[in-house]
C-alpha cells in the first residue's frame, strides 16, 4: 500500500535545493571564509534566505563536483605567536621520495609536505615541508629531531626561514562586482 503525504495549502514546502541566485550569493559569502560564529552555516543560510541544511548540502555537492577542491582552515600563524616559519627543502632520490615524505608528514611539527620537480642545475630540491614555531631555535630543534628520528642524515636539505608574511586566503569563486548590491560579502571572516 502506498503512503500519501497530506500537505495543506498553508504548510510551507521546503525547497529541495538552492536556486541559482542563492548559490551565487553563497559562493560570494564563503570565498572569504566562514563567519566566525557558533553556527556559521545557519548564518549563511539566513543571509541567502534559505535553510542551514540546504547550505551544507550545496557546499558538499560543490566539493563532490570539484567546484571546491579544498575546504579547510587557513591559519594566521603570526597571530597565534608562530613567527618562525621555515620551508625545509630536501634533495631526495626519486625512488625514496614517497617513503621520506611519509616520514616527514608523520611529525607533528610538519604542517605541509609536497613534492616538486627539480630545477637543475640551480635547484636540486624535490621535497618541501613547512614547519612553524615560536622561535628559530624551536624550528631548528624540530628539524634536528626529524633528521635523527627519521634517519634522514644522508639527505641533503636546506632550511629557508620566511622573511615576509603574505596574506593567505582561500579560493575565489565570484568577484566582488558580481555580488548582489555589494552586501553579499559583508560578515564573512
Amino acid at each position: 500500500m502506498q503512503q500519501v503525504l497530506a500537505v495543506s495549502k498553508d504548510t510551507p514546502v521546503m525547497p529541495l535545493s538552492l536556486d541559482d541566485d542563492q548559490k551565487k550569493r553563497l559562493r560570494a559569502l564563503i570565498q572569504d571564509g566562514l563567519p566566525l560564529v557558533e553556527a556559521p552555516y545557519q548564518l549563511l543560510a539566513e543571509r541567502i534566505d534559505s535553510q542551514e541544511q540546504l547550505v551544507m548540502d550545496c557546499i558538499a555537492q560543490w566539493q563532490q563536483d570539484g567546484l571546491i577542491k579544498r575546504y579547510g582552515l587557513v591559519v594566521n600563524h603570526h597571530k597565534l605567536g608562530y613567527v618562525a616559519n621555515a620551508m625545509v627543502v630536501w634533495n631526495v632520490d626519486d625512488c625514496e621520495v614517497d617513503a621520506v615524505a611519509a616520514k616527514l608528514s608523520s611529525f607533528d611539527a610538519v604542517t605541509l609536505c609536497y613534492r616538486r620537480r627539480r630545477q637543475l642545475p640551480e635547484w636540486p630540491y624535490n621535497l618541501f615541508c613547512m614547519i612553524h614555531g615560536k622561535s628559530r631555535e624551536t624550528v631548528l630543534a624540530y628539524i634536528q629531531r626529524m633528521v635523527q628520528e627519521g634517519q634522514l642524515h644522508h639527505i641533503e636539505h636546506k632550511v629557508l626561514f620566511s622573511t615576509k608574511q603574505y596574506k593567505q586566503r582561500g579560493g575565489r569563486y565570484v568577484s566582488k562586482s558580481d555580488s548582489r548590491d555589494g552586501k553579499v560579502l559583508e560578515g564573512a571572516a
